[in-house]
This record gives C-alpha cells, sequence and structure tokens, in this order.
C-alpha cells in the first residue's frame, strides 16, 4: 500500500505543471516575466533601461527644436538689424542735400517727406505715402520711449496737423530735410525746437521689433 502511493505521488510530480488562478504560470505574471522566462513569445513592459533611453530621447528631440526656433528668431533679428542698417547708411549718404519744395531726388533735393520716400524706396524698395500726413496714418504707432533706427517721426511746426516728418536714427536724434535754406541734416529729438513740434512715432512694416 505504501509503495503504490510513493508511486502515485512520483508519477503526479512527473505530469506537466497547470496553471491556475494567482499561479506562476497566470498570463498578467507571464506578461511580466523575463523574456528568458516565457521565451520571448510574448512581449512585457519595456525594462527601466529602455523606458530611460526612451525618455532621453524626448528630451534631446525638445532641446534640438528649441534650438531651432532660437536660431530662427536670431536670424531674422540680424536680418531687421540689417534692414534698418541699410536704411540709415543710405539715409546719412544724403547729408548736405539741398532742401527742395516738392524734391524727390538728390539731383533735385528734397522736401521732408521726399527724402523719406527716397531713402524707403532705394534702400529697401518699400514704397510709402508721398506726404508726411499721409505717412503718419501707415504702420504701426509707437511710444516715444520705445523709438528704434528706421522710426519714422511726426512733427507738427503749426500746431496739432502732422505737417513735417524725418527718420530716428538712435541716440535721441533724427534725419530729415528742414526746410527752406537749410540742407538734409541729423536733429535732436530729445531736446531743442524738435522735442517740442513732436507728435507721434511710426514703425514701417518689416523694420525694428515686431510690427
Amino acid at each position: 500500500m505504501l509503495v503504490a502511493l510513493c508511486g502515485s505521488v512520483l508519477g503526479l510530480a512527473s505530469l506537466p505543471a497547470f496553471a491556475g488562478p494567482g499561479l506562476a504560470g497566470d498570463s498578467a505574471d507571464a506578461l511580466a516575466a523575463p523574456a528568458s522566462v516565457t521565451g520571448s513569445l510574448v512581449a512585457g513592459p519595456l525594462r527601466a533601461t529602455e523606458r530611460d533611453v526612451m525618455f532621453a530621447s524626448d528630451v534631446d528631440q525638445q532641446i534640438e527644436a528649441a534650438a531651432a526656433a532660437l536660431q530662427a528668431a536670431q536670424a531674422a533679428e540680424h536680418k531687421e538689424e540689417g534692414r534698418a542698417q541699410s536704411l540709415l547708411k543710405r539715409g546719412l549718404a544724403l547729408l548736405g542735400t539741398p532742401y527742395r519744395w516738392g524734391g524727390t531726388s538728390p539731383e533735385g533735393g528734397f522736401d521732408c517727406s521726399g527724402l523719406v520716400g527716397y531713402v524707403f524706396r532705394t534702400a529697401l524698395a518699400i514704397e510709402l505715402p508721398r506726404v508726411s500726413r499721409d505717412m503718419a496714418r501707415d504702420g504701426e504707432k509707437v511710444e516715444r520711449t520705445a523709438l528704434v533706427p528706421g522710426d519714422l517721426v511726426f512733427f507738427g511746426r503749426r500746431g496739432k496737423r502732422v505737417d513735417h516728418v524725418g527718420i530716428y536714427i538712435g541716440e535721441g536724434r533724427f534725419l530729415h530735410a528742414p526746410r527752406t535754406g537749410r540742407d538734409v541734416t541729423v536733429s535732436e529729438l530729445d531736446s531743442g525746437y524738435w522735442s517740442r513740434k513732436f507728435l507721434q512715432a511710426r514703425r514701417v512694416a518689416g523694420l525694428g521689433t515686431e510690427s
């Protein structure tokens, strides 16, 4: 009897193990088990090292995207600075050109709006309205304290109506054609006669900061 019982136990031990609920053969445990245990037949969750690699890759992509955006912004800023410099270079080359009412060229002389229009047209291929009061309706209005080189500055010599325009060149100064008997010159905006006549400023699209 004892011999038969031992034989039965040994026989059971040699049979394949059947998985029951919660046992090692459970499907949930098989998913969590290493590939060496499951025979690589069922893919388990990513190991910690794999998750770390994927996370690092995402971070790298975000850093690259941010760097590209920064480079693009800097390139755009340099481009705008270059346009303003081209504008000022063209304008300052006209210093000493005689004032002439209705003048629009270096050969014939300039009035105030003729000078501004010529500089923008020849330096940047930008067409502006012919007279100062119409120029004062275009572009973006900017505060006097926020002026950047290339902005247009407007004045009213006989009241509150715009009748004169110049190009701001920085450091509180602007380029303009003042009046009959005077040449194209640079004047102070922050003090003296023109400071008291200042009315407003405008930024032409494509110059300075966001416009």
